[in-house]
């Protein structure tokens, strides 16, 4: 169904990946919209909007508020700007953390049902994991069996979402003490995930909660809740029911897909789903039976986070990130997308019925008009994912091969570094890296996570960041859209040890890593935090004290705003590429860039250069190593 392109895309400089041009072109020449063109007709989008001056919170509304003070200075309750903006970031902060959270929530209730023997196509796979967690959260393993651990685990896990009373998460016993204190001095410990969000609505109401600095610290408060908790434990469960992540090798980029094969693509953010998918597709079953309808077998590619899980636990080749899922199906050779949730572009069924690919949505909260709804049931994963994999295959007859392009571009990736596989290639214990910081072998660690803006060029400041880190001899770790722009662009092959500073070449070198490791996908920023909790705990520091940082140069979602939050929570300089709406504010934007370091000893930094941003992150982390008295 081809569309008037109103507006063309300067296809050339929109991305620093290779092969994305070709298909914007191409997207044209088919007469298909995607995000950049979607994008083009929202000129001018909203200033209010942008400066996050606008409410809309009550009927008396929407109201704006005029940043140069020509017009009205309150909304009609009296809400000034500062509580406006206020109550809208932490909405941004509530939406985020339910987005991860809730996708825990799924995963615990996968995890409840192994564990009491009703869903036989999962199984407990990490057990040392299992006991690992339970231990930590005071559940005793001493003579029971894997079952009776996961059971007691899950009940706990269940609680930490909507447990009555005030006392804090169980989850936060996996943070360092030094950081434990600074939340309780501020008023922060988080009690229930569920209760931190709801009370993020109830605030934002009319009529409660207008003071920016109240509201800002209960953002502070939720996001606590999701990364040390919600996030967390969907990653640890997910480690234990598939399996924690080694090393692994596999390719990246669109050229993944193979024009004789049935090409499906697993997107979203859940492997309950996704991992059935690729077992399903790659028995011996379904790949007689794409040779039945003339292909040679069943290809399976990764987009988005989805695409993280089952790249590194299975080796899964990685098709793209945020910007490119559009792109996947405009190549002509995709027989179908199957979705979960989280940044599942609704357009991608518009763009799908300009060609063949049939979009399969699974998820009772995720339905998109248009597509096929197959209700996902983990009781019945084997049955259900047999049916999606078999309508891909016999989809493959009805592609119309004089309109297939698929870009050439692939690069092998190492994938995996999982936290306990960093352990393994630093021999068990973290005294090689902390020598190596102290020394100054390795002058930092940054993480670098988030999705991707159509407003800025697609993964250019991803890949840009990160090459101007490790030439400083930063060592980069991260996860999401941003692992996957560094994968395309070979910054996690080990031949990108070329382009790193002689003090982390060394250690890469000697640890046959690359400079730039793959974590996982953004639930799993979580990682990122045991990470540096550990640091933090063997030197006898706090997270503040390390030199260390994080950002999110191309972020665009609400999870990211939690993210974000949570890392500032736990101490860390987080650098944002894109500019939040909160510009309309000056004492809400002093609070996140400036006071908010007083009381968690992190704060904000907005800078859209992305080799700006890299000089600024390098000097703090310079400052941290004056501050320790190591060698610069």
């Amino acid at each position: 169904m081809a569309e008037y392109i109103k507006y063309r895309v300067p296809a050339k400089g929109v991305s620093a990946t290779k092969g994305v041009a070709e298909l914007i072109e191409k997207a044209e020449e088919d007469g298909v919209k995607t995000a950049w063109h979607r994008l083009l007709e929202q000129q001018p989008q909203c200033a209010f909007g942008q400066l996050g001056l606008c409410c809309r919170n009550c009927a008396m509304g929407p109201c704006r508020i005029d940043p140069f003070g020509s017009g009205p200075t309150k909304g009609v309750c009296g809400a000034s700007a500062d509580t406006i903006v206020a109550r809208n970031l932490l909405r941004m902060i509530a939406a985020g953390a339910a987005a991860h959270s809730d996708h825990a929530r799924d995963v615990v209730e996968v995890f409840k049902g192994v564990a009491e023997g009703r869903f036989q196509y999962y199984r407990l796979t990490d057990v040392e994991k299992l006991k690992s967690l339970a231990e930590a959260l005071g559940i005793s393993t001493e003579d029971k069996d894997e079952q009776e651990i996961a059971r007691e685990l899950a009940e706990v896990l269940e609680w930490e979402f909507g447990k009555p009373g005030d006392e804090p998460l169980r989850m936060l016993a996996l943070a360092p003490k030094k950081r434990i204190k600074v939340w309780e001095k501020a008023g922060l410990i988080p009690r229930a995930i569920d209760r931190e969000i709801c009370e993020c609505m109830h605030r934002t109401h009319i009529g409660v909660d207008a003071d920016p600095v109240s509201l800002l610290l209960h953002g502070i408060r939720t996001s606590i809740a999701d990364g040390w908790s919600g996030s967390m434990m969907a990653t640890y469960l997910s480690d234990i029911l598939f399996g924690t992540p080694k090393p692994i090798k596999a390719e990246a980029n669109l050229g993944v897909l193979k024009e004789d094969y049935v090409n499906i693509i697993v997107h979203g953010h859940n492997p309950i789903l996704s991992t059935k998918i690729v077992e399903v597709a790659m028995s011996e079953e379904m790949q007689e039976l794409a040779k039945k309808y003339g292909a040679r077998g069943v290809n399976v590619a990764g987009m988005c986070c989805t695409g993280n899980e089952v790249l590194m636990r299975l080796g899964v080749p990685i098709a793209g990130n945020f910007l490119m899922q559009e792109l996947a199906v405009i190549t002509g050779a995709v027989e179908a997308i199957i979705v979960d949730y989280q940044c599942i572009m609704p357009a991608i069924v518009d763009v799908a019925q300009c060609y063949h690919t049939k979009i399969i949505t699974t998820e009772p909260k995720a339905h998109i008009p248009g597509a096929i709804h197959i209700e996902f049931n983990a009781e019945k994963a084997d049955e259900i994912a047999k049916e999606i994999v078999r309508i891909a295959i016999e989809n493959y007859p009805n592609r119309p091969r004089d309109r297939v392009h698929i870009p050439k571009h692939k690069i092998e990736v190492i994938a995996g570094f999982s936290v306990e596989a960093i352990l393994e290639a630093l021999g068990g214990t973290l005294e090689p890296l902390i020598n190596a910081l102290r020394e100054g072998t390795i002058k930092g660690i940054v993480g670098i996570v988030g999705c991707n803006n159509p407003k800025i060029r697609h993964n250019h400041s991803h890949v840009t960041l990160a090459k101007e880190l490790i030439k400083r001899d930063v060592l980069v770790v991260g996860t999401g859209c941003w692992s996957i722009a560094a994968a395309m662009d070979g910054l996690m092959s080990p031949k990108a040890v070329d382009l790193a500073g002689p003090g982390l070449r060394k250690v890469c070198e000697t640890l046959n890593i690359p400079p730039c490791l793959h974590m996982g996908s953004c639930v799993d920023c979580s990682r990122i935090l045991i990470v540096l909790g550990a640091l933090a705990d063997a030197l006898g520091l706090d997270i503040s004290d390390l030199p260390v940082a994080g950002s999110a140069p191309e972020w665009m979602s609400e999870k990211a705003v939690s993210i974000g939050t949570y890392f500032v929570a736990s101490g860390v300089f987080t650098h944002l590429g894109v500019v939040p709406p909160v510009m309309g504010s000056q004492k809400v934007a002093k609070i996140l860039t400036e006071d908010v370091e007083d009381i968690v000893g992190g704060k904000f930094y907005v800078e859209p250069d992305p080799v700006k941003a890299a000089e600024t992150i390098y000097n703090v982390i310079i400052e941290k190593r004056k501050k320790l008295g190591w060698p610069l």
